[in-house]
């Protein structure tokens, strides 16, 4: 089983179905008030990726639509902060598959900073190390974002559906990464990890990076 972060889902309708996730200024983040002496939100932001160089941290699902079984649920996922720079992160993202008591090591988050924005690219590659026929899509950041939150545009997806479509990734330090995909201001998938203590052992390295 290998992971799509495609979405390819209808957009919810919030009158019929409400998303306790879809709020742009969702309850429980930390404020930021940027002011003319703030560092950039996006250096904040990208810092805090560095800052977990080098651990690994455990995750799982925590919002998937009905009917989408491209998890389980119950699977350990992992994400290790493996190679960081001061502009780029690399953070593969590891998945356990239960059944066949294996894991798909094929996927990387790559974050790169750059002058005006931030970019987000995903490296996906088959068990043989191979560039996998789908791999480096991804987008650019959009505004300044905050320190915890950055939304990245998929320019040809959101031009398809005629709204705002892309990934939306979150980091609070000491306590959670976050990263999923959005419609509009909502989530439609969203994956979590705790930063609240790394785990023991780092896993391999990830499919075509060993």
């Amino acid at each position: 089983m290998l992971l799509s972060c495609n979405d390819d889902r209808p957009v919810p309708d919030p009158a019929t179905d409400p998303d306790p996730l879809a709020d742009p200024q969702e309850p429980g983040l930390p404020e930021y008030e940027a002011t003319a002496e703030s560092p950039d939100a996006r250096d904040v932001f990208f810092q805090r990726l560095i800052e977990h160089c080098g651990e690994a941290y455990p995750g799982g699902l925590t919002l998937e639509p009905e009917g989408d079984d491209m998890l389980t649920g119950t699977e350990l996922l992992i994400a290790h902060f493996r190679e960081c720079d001061e502009h780029q992160v690399r953070i593969p993202f590891h998945i356990e598959l239960e059944e066949e008591q294996d894991w798909d090591r094929s996927r990387t988050w790559i974050f790169t900073r750059h002058e005006d924005r931030l970019e987000l690219r995903h490296d996906h590659r088959k068990r043989d190390g191979s560039a996998d026929d789908v791999t480096m899509y991804g987008g650019y950041s959009v505004g300044e974002g905050t320190p915890v939150r950055q939304e990245f545009k998929s320019v040809a997806r959101t031009e398809e559906s005629g709204y705002f479509r892309g990934w939306r990734i979150e980091i609070v330090p000491g306590e959670r990464y976050t990263y999923g995909t959005i419609r509009d201001t909502s989530w439609s998938w969203r994956v979590d990890f705790d930063l609240s203590e790394p785990m023991d052992e780092l896993p391999p390295p990830p499919w075509g990076h060993e």
